[in-house]
């Protein structure tokens, strides 16, 4: 961690902008804050909780961060190696071995995989944060996954809706909070390069043919026909007009 702290060229300085400007305008973190860190392994994950981790001392009020990890059950997971590299960082993360992702790919199941596991791994961190005691859930989701879900819910779900910067769940006990909600995945990627942090593959068999993918590789087509798109998508976001959609 005390490398990664050196590291930080424009490509941290832009980060570090659009972080702050989320964790300030939603006010997502406050003094006492006990924050349960979703640690995925993904480079968002790793991103997150370096940002989280390095911004402690820089600001006024005082929070913990608690590393949480998943294991979905596949074969040729990576848990031990994300464990060592938390342990790096200064932190020990919590593994929590489960059977979703076998569950979610059952003869049973085979036609929303995804939905299945997500659901009970939504439900099993809800439950880690309570044991450990965390008011606050940070997970890694960033400007892409936040359009993404848009589209997602339009196409499958057939509604308009998608995942919030900050949430307030289950009558205040828990908030969700997404500090990477104004980063371009385009930006994280090359934050993690400089950084250096490790790859660790997915092994999930759904991971490169989800639902989500085709929306990527469909908005990714949109992108490279005009560069102000994703930008227009996301603002469009924030500026609804009610009277203008159907009742």
């Amino acid at each position: 961690m005390a490398d990664g702290k050196m590291r930080k060229n424009h490509t941290y300085k832009a980060l570090n902008r659009v972080f702050g400007k989320a964790v300030h305008r939603y006010e997502m973190i406050s003094d006492g804050d006990r924050i349960a860190v979703g640690l995925s392994g993904g480079k968002d994950s790793l991103t997150l909780m370096w940002m989280l981790n390095e911004r402690l001392p820089r600001v006024q009020i005082g929070y913990e961060l608690f590393a949480i990890h998943i294991d979905p059950g596949f074969e040729g997971g990576f848990s031990d190696s994300l464990e060592r590299h938390a342990e790096k960082m200064g932190h020990a993360l919590r593994v929590e071995h489960t059977d979703y992702g076998i569950r979610g790919h059952s003869p049973e199941n085979r036609e929303n995989p995804c939905f299945l596991c997500s659901r009970l791994r939504r439900k099993r961190l809800f439950e880690m944060a309570d044991e450990l005691g965390c008011n606050k859930i940070a997970l890694g989701h960033n400007k892409d996954d936040i359009i993404e879900t848009l589209f997602l819910n339009i196409c499958y779900a057939g509604e308009i809706s998608t995942m919030v910067p900050c949430q307030s769940l289950f009558q205040g006990r828990f908030v969700m909070i997404r500090p990477l909600a104004f980063a371009d995945e385009t930006l994280i990627r090359r934050f993690a390069m400089d950084q250096g942090f490790p790859e660790f593959v997915n092994p999930c068999p759904s991971a490169k043919v989800s639902k989500r993918q085709e929306i990527k590789t469909l908005l990714n087509q949109l992108y490279r026909s005009n560069r102000k798109i994703k930008g227009n998508i996301f603002r469009a976001m924030s500026h609804v007009k009610p009277d203008y959609l159907l009742k």
